[in-house]
């Protein structure tokens, strides 16, 4: 038996970049200078509670307290107008179910933005499997609670898992929980040398595109 565990943002759909440039634009109207690359460099894959902690102890200021709302609404704006699928990615869905293999998210981001990215983009149809949140566990990536907690609730043990993540935060989860990991680098975000990080961090094989993890996948 076997649970494919998928992290959403940068592995079904391509909104790294769109995420960090809402919070861009919002950090910088109330004076955090931070670029969107900025934000990519060190805040990808992690949640949107320590992201805020870690910027309240880096400035030695706190964030206004509507912020996550106000980065929220950019971002509903650019999911809309901008967000893709991975290209490929809906193949690895149908891939994952034609072979019998359980599938369902355990992402970072809220409830409601995976709902919006998953119907934009067109996966909603293609992917019936449960969604968790990290806002549904105490602690987020790189802490193994959410992996843990999806499988626990999917009635999987954690060497029965496969998980699917493109962010070294959620490699270290992942490894954390004592679950495979295959890395993902086939997003927008993921610049030269990414592949390499998430083999650092503890992927057993890293996919460059959807096509490499379906093969992968295979072979699990």
């Amino acid at each position: 038996m076997t649970l494919a565990i998928f992290d959403c943002d940068g592995v079904l759909v391509d909104s790294e970049m769109l995420a960090c440039q809402a919070q861009s634009d919002s950090l910088r109207e109330r004076g955090f200078d931070l670029s969107a690359d900025d934000v990519a460099a060190r805040y990808i894959g992690i949640s949107s509670a320590d992201m805020r902690t870690d910027l309240e102890r880096r400035f030695a200021r706190g964030l206004p307290a509507d912020h996550e709302e106000r980065a929220a609404a950019r971002l509903r704006n650019l999911f809309v107008s901008q967000l893709r699928a991975i290209p490929g990615i809906p193949d690895v869905l149908d891939v994952v179910k034609s072979m019998g293999i359980a599938s369902c998210i355990a992402s970072g981001s809220a409830l409601d933005r995976i709902a919006l990215a998953l119907k934009v983009t067109g996966l909603a149809s293609r992917f019936d499997g449960p969604v968790y949140s990290a806002t549904m566990v105490g602690r987020g990536k790189p802490a193994p609670d959410l992996f843990l907690y999806a499988a626990a609730e999917m009635g999987y043990e954690p060497g029965e898992c496969i998980v699917i993540e493109d962010s070294v935060p959620g490699v270290q989860a992942a490894c954390a929980a004592g679950m495979p990991v295959i890395g993902f680098s086939g997003a927008s975000h993921c610049g030269p040398g990414h592949a390499a990080r998430l083999r650092d961090a503890g992927a057993e094989e890293v996919a460059g595109d959807s096509a490499q993890l379906t093969a992968k996948l295979r072979d699990f």
